[in-house]
């Protein structure tokens, strides 16, 4: 019987091309570009579930034999044995001997501290008890929860409030957690939408160039004369403020920013051979420019990216400052910014605004440096030149690198 052969490693199934597997080889060998990268990771991560990390209603609820999750569903106070029909106070003293106890009201009512201790130490003595228990996330306030404590605010770091509270009595901690997750958030939807319109925007002007390169830079002039701050302020004066009417207000003004960039590559790589080939092949245009043209313009267009993202974190904390972005509610950290400013006698809204932009924002740029040099080509083939030129010893071959190649019979 015969046997298999076993598959060439060069007929393996690769995941990356050459090209990316020499990129991320490059971006690797940025030390400081990885790291920032999986601290900025696992904080965006936990950022993503800040509904379990901050929030003034338990993660989940065991009541006579029943788990909920009250972050995710309503649940009234008769849900757990109460009188109201209205949201359950999870955080009242009475809820919680309601859930402990799995319903006793007239206990709980009475005496809701005493029918705890006693619920705990399983000594009561009732066929209707039913202990039940609740997980509360590690900050057991959201965004938007008024903390009831004695004092005025803003009132300093505590035990129970991390980073102290705002002017109006709201957990520090908890808005920074909601909006780091915002802005990364905004940035990101701001950028890709943007980018994705100057790719196509530039690679258009680019590639056809004659009149339509030049109506389309004059249009672009006249658009970028806008006074795009008066725009957002009118617009949120008629239709209010909220996210998406940001985001796309963002979009629309800061499309512009790659149409440049784009465009110059295009128009130096629609001169070139291979660009000419396909065309006398028949290749359509639309194939041209985006499956072979642009792969050839994303390096620089790459360079552009981390000036876009750091660029709207800074548009939608510059606007919550002013008071003409987010609404006041809305976990803003240009709004903790304005906060420090306007209460200077509580420095520690000026520290938590200043270490969360600036962690944020650097961990950013060291990332997005890596990905500009992983993309560099004159770093991403001078290795392959070295490995060519290499001999076995360290040393470079003289055969390979020295002597000219001659064609048979000279």
């Amino acid at each position: 019987m015969g046997t298999v052969a076993p598959v060439p490693p060069a007929r393996r199934k690769r995941w990356l091309s050459p090209l990316n597997q020499r990129r991320l080889s490059n971006f690797r060998r940025n030390r400081r570009a990885v790291w920032s990268f999986w601290i900025f990771a696992v904080l965006f991560g936990l950022s993503l579930f800040a509904e379990f990390l901050a929030n003034d209603k338990p993660v989940l609820v065991s009541y006579r034999g029943d788990l909920r999750m009250p972050i995710f569903q309503f649940y009234a106070e008769q849900d757990f044995g109460g009188d109201f029909r209205t949201e359950a106070a999870y955080k009242d003293v009475e809820v919680k001997c309601l859930i402990v106890t799995g319903g006793l009201a007239d206990m709980c009512f009475d005496d809701p501290e005493g029918t705890i201790e006693l619920a705990e130490a399983g000594a009561i003595d009732d066929p209707e008890f039913d202990k039940g228990w609740a997980i509360w996330p590690v900050i057991a306030y959201s965004y938007d929860t008024i903390v009831d404590i004695p004092g005025v605010a803003p009132s300093a770091p505590s035990p129970e409030n991390w980073l102290g509270t705002d002017d109006t009595k709201r957990d520090v901690a908890a808005r920074v957690i909601y909006g780091f997750r915002l802005s990364i958030a905004f940035a990101l939807i701001v950028t890709v939408a943007a980018s994705l319109i100057g790719i196509v925007a530039g690679a258009v002007q680019g590639y056809f160039g004659g009149w339509t390169d030049l109506l389309f830079q004059r249009f672009i002039e006249i658009w970028t004369g806008i006074p795009s701050l008066y725009v957002i302020i009118i617009v949120f004066a008629i239709l209010g403020r909220s996210f998406w009417l940001l985001v796309f207000l963002t979009v629309l003004f800061g499309w512009p920013a790659l149409v440049g960039v784009v465009r110059a590559e295009f128009l130096r790589a629609r001169n070139f051979e291979y660009v000419r080939a396909a065309k006398a092949l028949g290749v359509g245009n639309m194939t041209i420019m985006f499956r072979h043209m642009l792969p050839n313009a994303m390096v620089a267009t790459i360079t552009m990216l981390p000036f876009l993202v750091t660029g709207a974190i800074a548009t939608l904390a510059s606007l919550d400052f002013l008071g003409f972005g987010l609404p006041s509610s809305a976990p803003s950290l240009g709004e903790l910014t304005l906060q420090a400013k306007q209460n200077l006698q509580a420095p520690w809204l000026g520290f938590t605004a200043f270490f969360t932009f600036a962690i944020m924002l650097s961990l950013l740029v060291f990332v997005f440096e890596g990905v500009r040099d992983a993309f560099d080509p004159r770093k991403t083939f001078s290795g392959e030149a070295k490995v060519e030129h290499a001999a076995p010893g360290g040393s470079a071959a003289p055969e390979a690198v020295q002597q000219p190649r001659t064609r048979p019979g000279e």
